[in-house]
Parts: C-alpha cells; sequence; structure tokens
C-alpha cells in the first residue's frame, strides 16, 4: 500500500534498536566498572543489572519486528 511509510517504520525501528543495543553495551561497561571495585555497591549494581535485562527485552521485541513470519 504505502512503500515508503514502511521503509520510514522499518527505519525508526532499526534506529531505536541500534541505540538500545548502545545503551546496553554501556551498561555493560559500567556493571563491570562497578564490578572491578573493591567494596561494589551492590544495589547500583542489581539496579543496572535489571535495567540491562529490560533493554535485552526490548531488543529482542524489536528484532522480532524486523524478522519476516515464515510460514512452515
Amino acid at each position: 500500500m504505502d512503500v515508503e511509510a514502511d521503509d520510514d517504520g522499518v527505519l525508526d525501528i532499526r534506529l531505536r534498536l541500534n541505540r538500545l543495543r548502545e545503551l546496553h553495551e554501556d551498561l555493560s561497561v559500567a556493571v563491570a566498572a562497578i564490578q572491578d571495585t573493591p567494596q561494589p555497591d551492590q544495589i547500583q549494581l542489581a539496579r543496572l543489572k535489571k535495567r540491562k535485562l529490560l533493554l535485552k527485552d526490548q531488543i529482542a521485541q524489536l528484532a522480532s519486528l524486523l524478522t519476516p513470519d515464515l510460514i512452515a
């Protein structure tokens, strides 16, 4: 129907997906940095890990939108 609108939708999903992946990687670095300290803040560490898991779920949802449905 409206191919250009579909392309824009896919582009928006890909841009959001890339941004979420960047945030996920940034959180991985932050978690590693906290874990490397002699007395890591366990509450902050738990919060970051929880946020990282939420981002992972969002990434999976968006990635599934880009995967075509296959009829078995």
